[in-house]
Parts: structure tokens; sequence; C-alpha cells
């Protein structure tokens, strides 16, 4: 089993790889990348704003209690806006985006495989990995940020509706105690590793999927496994990143 992992991580590797040559290749499908990115944004978006407004409520409601216990209720915009900003909307986000979109493209590209549309793309001249795979490898790691940064301001106003449910927070005191509490290394690190999450979650979902085998049951296992796997890369890349400015004192 350990000699079956250790492959698996060199494949993905390659297959990782062998995004960044093709990339730099002329002709790039401008209007498949386009497409994806639609798909990838658009059709997240819901999903994402929806999951990102519960959970500033949440964390606010919940963590509120504590703050009035040592009577420091007023740090609670300035508690909340940290945690949701560092840490909590970046990588929820990604774990959502793994979970649908990151099944998603394992499923496609699975289905394609199994009724070889792939290789009727090699016999045509087509070259399928640049098409398929560096095409969704770029949206997502366009989008995903970009839908980070949309959730750090759903969840930042949910905050809002969840500090005044029990006390009243005007809305300027608010925003102003949110803003004079997050600085330039809370929001760039944060930002930065959303990219690698759009990247780790569009390679190991085309990765699944490009290579899926044994007809429908294989086009559910790379599904499966393609979120399972980038779901756990997730979490690696936040635990680096957190190490990484910790080092830096970005924070």
């Amino acid at each position: 089993m350990v000699k079956e992992i250790f492959i698996e991580i060199g494949l993905i590797t390659r297959f990782a790889g062998r995004f960044f040559r093709e990339l730099i290749k002329p002709q790039l499908e401008f209007s498949e990348f386009v497409r994806q990115c639609f798909f990838i944004g658009n059709k997240s978006l819901s999903l994402v704003g929806i999951t990102a407004f519960i959970m500033g409520l949440v964390i606010t409601i919940q963590s509120r209690p504590t703050l009035v216990e040592f009577g420091a209720e007023a740090w609670l915009p300035k508690m909340v806006s940290v945690s949701l900003v560092r840490e909590i909307a970046p990588v929820i986000t990604a774990l959502i985006c793994a979970g649908k979109i990151g099944s998603g493209i394992g499923a496609e590209l699975g289905s394609m495989k199994v009724t070889e549309q792939i290789d009727a793309m090699y016999v045509s001249g087509t070259n399928p990995y640049k098409f398929l795979v560096v095409t969704r490898v770029m949206a997502t790691t366009l989008m995903i940020p970009i839908l980070a940064i949309m959730a750090d301001g759903v969840s930042l106003y949910g905050g809002y509706l969840g500090a005044n449910i029990h006390g009243i927070v005007s809305w300027d005191l608010y925003w102003n105690q949110v803003f004079d509490t997050l600085v330039f290394g809370d929001v760039l690190p944060s930002i930065i590793k959303t990219f690698f999450f759009g990247y780790v979650i569009g390679i190991i979902g085309s990765y699944k999927g490009f290579n899926s085998n044994r007809g429908t049951e294989g086009v559910g296992q790379s599904a499966n496994s393609a979120v399972v796997i980038s779901s756990l890369l997730v979490f690696i890349i936040d635990l680096l990143a957190v190490q990484i400015t910790d080092v830096l004192n970005l924070n």
C-alpha cells in the first residue's frame, strides 16, 4: 500500500508538471477557458455565498457568549473579521469547490475517457491535455480566489447581522472596527494560498478523470477520489501557508 501511494504521488507530480509545459505552448483554447470560468465561477457563486453568509452568522453568534463572559463584547467584530479572513472563509470556500468542482471535473473527464472521446481527440490531431486539462486548471486557479474574496465580504456581512441579534452595533462602527483590525498581512496570505487551492483542485480532478478506467464504476471512483485527495491537499497547503507566514512574520 505504501508503494502504491508513492507511485500515485509520482504520477500526480508528473501530470501536474506537464501542465506548465503545455501552458507555455501557443494557441491557448481561450473560448474553452472562458466557458470553464463561467461554469466554475458563476455556477458556484450561490453555494459559496450562502455558505459564507451562514458561516459568518454562526461564528459571530457562537463567539459572543465567551466574549461577554470576559467583558470583551466590544472585540467581537475584530475577532470575527480576523478569523474569517485569515482562515475560515478561504478554507471553507476551497473545500466547497473541492466537493463541487473537483468531483465535476473528475466525473466529466472520466466519462470522456471511458467512452473513448479523449482517444478520438488524439486521433483527430487535437491535444486533449491542453484543451481539457489546461483550461480547467487555469479556470480553477483564477476563479477560486475570486470566490474566496467574495466569501470574505459575505461572511463579514453575516457577522454584522449576527452581532446585532443580541445587541446593537451600528453599521459604521462595525465596519470601522473590521478595517482597523485587518492589515495587509492578514489579507495577502489568505488570497495567495487560494491560488494554490484552485490549482490543486483542478489538477487532482483532471488527473483522476484523465486516468479513469473500468467503465462507469471507474467514473464514480474518479469523482470520489478527486474530492478526497484535493480536500486533503487543501489542508496540507493551508498548514504550510500558516507556517510560512509565521516564519515571515506577515501576521
